[in-house]
């Protein structure tokens, strides 16, 4: 499927709301990334779960176990969360990850609010469109 950055980030939206309404809030992250990788699948979306996040240091590659929860279509990263609030570290992680994988585009998602609206941040690093 060829869609662009911001279909993706729509459709990867539309369907979190789908799992919180169906699945509520208070479970664990892994039953969020469990059931949005097999709808992002149901939509004929190429997904990768727990992509590997290899970190660089000048010279050096670490393969040091640091994993992304999701990555659609070589284009955006989705880290789920279960937590009170999504903080500072948070989107910092998730520069982290877009950087080391040389993307620009992520979403955290954090599953464990009343409204899946108040859940949501887009974190964008040197974002370029491919509209």
């Amino acid at each position: 499927m060829c869609l662009t950055k911001e279909q993706l980030v729509r459709v990867i939206i539309d369907e979190s709301f789908y799992i919180h309404k169906t699945v509520g809030p208070g479970m664990l992250e892994s039953v969020y990334k469990t059931c949005l990788a097999y709808r992002l699948r149901k939509r004929q979306l190429f997904i990768e779960v727990e992509k590997p996040v290899p970190v660089y240091f000048e010279e050096i590659k670490m393969e040091c176990g640091y994993r992304s929860d999701i990555v659609v279509e070589r284009k955006v990263v989705i880290d789920t969360k279960s937590i009170d609030a999504i903080g500072p570290i948070d989107i910092a992680q998730m520069l982290t990850y877009l950087q080391f994988l040389e993307l620009d585009l992520g979403l955290v998602l954090n599953f464990n609010v009343c409204k899946m609206k108040d859940g949501i941040r887009r974190v964008v690093r040197n974002y370029k469109s491919d509209a």
